[in-house]
């Protein structure tokens, strides 16, 4: 059979050093005998530069046999992949879409971590592509599927992701090269050698265990347990829902105090009084409130986003990130666009309505507020402005936006109860309905306008028959459209 050239295809994205692993295969295989080429295609902004590196190595000695010079290709090409690898796992699904992985003859291996896309990030409901789906293709799709989480190994090493992926394409044996040429390969690069090479063992050993390692999922920014608060919750509140109970007075303990978690537990005990009377016995109805009251109480403000901006784990994650060494200086700069109505939110409330309702005390404020401005966090003047807008947390309870959102949750929360007794299912569907409001600013403002007019949408539903799933019905016409034309003619058709 006439030898043929070894394709692989790089999917990587900015920063992680793609175009690294590219020359450190070329490397190996021009050390080895192979005659390699390389190119790279530039792919979508949205995922923060993402780039397909293409090479082909062919062996010298089959171009001396023949006594002329291989055509390589310059692009891959669907069907034609020996491997593929993928530097996280939604790149790893779009190579599968395009085709370059193929079950008689593909190697993948891919970082089962997440980056997620400005389109998932930006949707109005839960606009994440289900990883578990990603993980299930790959293994249908490849003739080998590798998965591990090489963010973490290579970020545990000091490292990137191209020296744990190098190292895992090793251990795959896809290549006809050893463990000791591979490594050779990074020394002779000259950058970075030690914790390259680190990263390369870290890949090459979790690559080699038979189970498939999943990327660990987000514990978001929530702290230590409120202790008093923790055991309140195994005495007052059944097991169904003490995970999620727990959840939530961690994140409002950080949010604001212990003593906004305790008010937390407070305003869920006649719901767990209405579902241990309504429900079936599991406490779904507490559940889905519980979660749903957690977040709506740690409303995004510009308090909170100061607040997460100016941690410490927040410059370490970016130092990190950033792959900087002990004696790096690493600067931060950050875009902020505080409009007129994010600062009257955090305003005393009697100050935030007189100012929203003052044009000419108004008109000054929106000049100075037209334009964004970059804010040097790492800087000490830039991180005492953002440090003294995270102080006012101690005030909050006093600003316009908390009371507005406080009374907005009592109706709420009374309605939920309310309809526990008249029709359980639709009370389980209410207590979903703040899903539409997260974030700030615009997307914030484009949630609550949807939640109200669900909301007011509701005593016409209550009359007709199948009101729980018809208000389910009117919530997903939200969630799939920002503008807000879906939900409207949802309400036409549902409400007729």
């Amino acid at each position: 059979m006439a030898p043929r050239a070894i394709t692989i295809a790089i999917l990587a994205m900015g920063g992680e050093g793609g175009g690294v692993l590219a020359d450190w295969i070329v490397s190996l295989a021009e050390g080895s005998g192979y005659c390699a080429q390389t190119t790279s295609v530039p792919g979508v902004a949205q995922r923060t530069g993402s780039t397909i590196y293409y090479l082909e190595l062919f062996p010298e000695a089959a171009v001396r046999a023949a006594g002329k010079e291989p055509v390589l290709a310059l692009m891959p090409v669907p069907g034609e992949l020996d491997i593929v690898v993928a530097s996280e796992l939604m790149e790893a699904g779009r190579a599968i879409q395009r085709g370059l992985v193929t079950p008689d003859r593909t190697t993948l291996i891919a970082s089962t971590h997440r980056v997620y896309s400005m389109t998932e990030k930006t949707a109005a409901g839960d606009g994440r592509v289900d990883s578990g789906a990603l993980l299930e293709a790959g293994r249908a799709a490849a003739r080998r599927f590798v998965g591990c989480d090489f963010d973490r190994i290579a970020g545990e090493e000091g490292s990137v992701i191209s020296a744990a992926l190098f190292g895992a394409l090793a251990a795959s044996e896809a290549l006809p090269f050893s463990r000791e040429q591979f490594e050779q390969a990074v020394r002779d690069g000259g950058v970075g050698v030690a914790a390259s090479l680190r990263a390369f063992a870290g890949g090459y050993q979790a690559a080699g265990s038979a189970e498939e390692t999943p990327a660990a999922g987000d514990a978001g920014q929530a702290g230590p347990l409120p202790i008093g608060l923790a055991a309140r919750i195994q005495r007052d509140f059944p097991p169904a829902s003490h995970s999620i109970l727990l959840a939530g007075i961690a994140r409002l303990a950080d949010y604001q105090d212990s003593r906004y978690a305790a008010r937390y537990l407070d305003r869920l005990a006649a719901i767990r009084d209405a579902d241990a009377r309504y429900g079936a016995g599991r406490f779904p109805l507490l559940g889905e409130t519980g979660r749903y009251l957690a977040l709506w109480m740690s409303y995004e403000d510009a308090i909170r986003v100061a607040d997460l901006k100016t941690r410490r784990a927040r410059f370490e994650r970016v130092r990190r990130e950033a792959g900087a060494g002990p004696a790096q200086v690493v600067c931060i700069h950050d875009f902020v666009y505080p409009r007129v109505g994010e600062l009257t939110d955090i305003l005393p409330a009697p100050l935030g309505r007189w100012l929203l309702a003052t044009r000419w005390a108004r008109r000054p404020v929106e000049w100075c507020t037209r334009r964004g401005r970059v804010l040097r966090t790492t800087s000490l003047s830039g991180f005492l402005r953002l440090y003294a807008l995270a102080g006012l947390r101690r005030w909050r309870r006093r600003s316009l936006r908390f009371q507005k959102e406080d009374r907005k949750i009592e109706a709420w929360l009374a309605l939920v109860a309310t309809l526990a007794a008249e029709d359980y299912a639709l009370a389980r569907e209410v207590a979903e309905c703040p899903r539409l409001m997260k974030g700030y600013g615009d997307t914030h403002s484009r949630g609550n306008r949807d939640f109200d007019a669900l909301m007011e949408a509701l005593p016409r539903l209550r009359r007709l028959d199948d009101a729980a799933g018809r208000l389910k019905q009117l919530r997903e016409a939200a969630l799939g459209d920002d503008s807000g034309s879906k939900l409207a003619e949802a309400l036409n058709q549902v409400t007729a």
